[in-house]
């Protein structure tokens, strides 16, 4: 008997081991169906969600942001056309000049190179007294893709609109080279590439004026290559190829190139607070039939037409100080540069268009042989984050000028111009500037003309950093 009861215990409890371990498993099992259940219900709304965004059009980039003063830097690359949003910025600038009126003012003893002529009849700009509105500039640039990026500059001014920039710049050619191509502002010397907003004052230096016309700098249609040293010492080498088609050069209508330039630029630091760059520059370029007028000995006014070469030199210095090397609330910019430039060619005698009578050396034809040479020197001192002042003295040779035998009816100037500036502005931000500035000019032979300038500078909209 009390083995039966036993074997019914055995048995009993047997069975309940088997049944709870039967419970258990539906258990689990029941959490794996709620989790499959859940993560499925999860995956399905992930889905729609991601339906419902590949439906939408593409989203816009951020607004693009000041660049960062590091000129090589990398920008991200652009967005699909839909997503297309340019670095859109407009330069205001302009002012008030109180000097006196000279009839075809210019720089005694150096051929007139003209400027910009926006319109016949216009006022050129360092000729206008009163309030003027100077150039305005309307900037877009972009990148194209993850290899090129592109940038076009619209001038306009006395309700004329001139393209004064438009090329394309490689970002990814790597060890260190960049190709540019279109119409750009030349690397040679310091100021040439920096647009008149980014002047330390209110006008060109002299020198640029002699060199490049009254717009100050030199700008070409063509190609531009660059070579960055992978060294700590900055090293940048360049060169150039293009029309040639502005002075000193003209537009020949020519296969080919019509100007070359190479530059060779150095620089680095000296300790925490202070940094230099140092240049050297040539550009060539020809010229046929450049018209010019001159004073005659015979007549009134004769017109000279020069066919030659145009060689060009340029030395440049920039040195920097700010305290720490941080220039926000102080720092000191010192700036030289001096050129020499050499012309040979024919010059032809020939009367000025709408003369009254032929001029008596009219279809002359003699050799023409020129050096000339100047320079200019510049400090600005910012003395708090707002304020700064600066002083500037230039001085050009007219040099050694021969006419041959048309030097005895041309009036063939020999004479040292020179100026004077001081001015002193104020900056509410990196965007807004305005500047007084008092110069005593003294570049037209019998002529001192002091000069009072009071002008304005807005930037709306994203602008890129400034170069060193």
């Amino acid at each position: 008997m009390q083995k039966r009861i036993a074997m019914a215990a055995m048995l009993a409890a047997t069975f309940g081991a088997q049944a709870a371990d039967h419970s258990e498993l539906a258990a689990i099992r029941a959490q794996i169906d709620d989790m499959k259940r859940a993560y499925e219900q999860r995956i399905a709304a992930l889905e729609q969600k991601l339906a419902q965004a590949e439906s939408r059009p593409a989203a816009k980039p951020a607004p693009a942001t000041v660049q960062s003063e590091r000129t090589d830097s990398r920008r991200p690359a652009a967005g699909p056309a839909s997503g297309f949003n340019p670095e859109v910025s407009l330069i205001l600038q302009g002012q008030y000049k109180n000097m006196k009126d000279v009839p075809e003012r210019g720089i005694t003893g150096f051929w007139p190179a003209g400027g910009h002529d926006h319109g016949e009849g216009a006022i050129e700009g360092i000729s206008k007294r009163g309030f003027s509105v100077d150039h305005t500039e309307l900037v877009l640039a972009a990148n194209i893709d993850p290899y090129w990026r592109g940038q076009a500059i619209i001038a306009a001014i006395d309700g004329t609109a001139e393209v004064e920039e438009a090329w394309f710049q490689s970002l990814g050619l790597g060890h260190g080279i960049g190709l540019k191509g279109g119409r750009f502002r030349s690397g040679i010397g310091y100021l040439n590439e920096q647009h008149p907003h980014m002047w330390d004052f209110a006008d060109a230096p002299l020198m640029y004026r002699a060199l490049f016309g009254n717009h100050g700098s030199y700008t070409n249609d063509g190609v531009q290559l660059k070579w960055l040293a992978p060294t700590d010492t900055f090293i940048e080498l360049g060169a150039e190829m293009g029309r040639g088609a502005n002075f000193p050069g003209t537009d020949r209508n020519k296969n080919g190139s019509g100007a070359a330039a190479v530059f060779a630029h150095v620089g680095g630091e000296v300790g925490v607070s202070n940094s230099w760059r140092a240049g050297v520059s040539y550009l060539t370029t020809q010229a046929k039939s450049r018209a010019a007028h001159f004073a005659g000995t015979v007549d009134d006014e004769v017109e000279g037409l020069f066919d030659g070469r145009s060689q060009n030199f340029i030395a440049d210095l920039v040195w920097k100080w700010a305290p720490n090397g941080n220039p926000k609330y102080q720092n000191f910019k010192f700036q030289t540069e001096y050129f020499q430039r050499r012309e040979k060619g024919d010059l032809t005698c020939a009367t000025p268009e709408g003369a009254a009578a032929t001029v008596a050396c009219d279809g002359m034809l003699s050799a023409y042989r020129t050096r000339q040479s100047g320079w200019y020197a510049q400090g600005v001192y910012q003395f708090t984050p707002n304020w700064r002042a600066g002083l500037r003295y230039e001085q050009l040779d007219s040099g050694r000028r021969d006419f041959g035998d048309n030097a005895a009816y041309l009036v063939v100037d020999s004479y040292r111009p020179k100026k004077a500036s001081a001015m002193i502005d104020y900056s509410w931000s990196e965007f807004s500037r305005v500047r007084l500035q008092y110069a005593q000019d003294k570049s037209m032979f019998g002529i001192t003309d002091n000069q009072v300038t009071v002008q304005y500078i807005m930037s709306l909209g994203a602008h890129g950093a400034h170069k060193f």
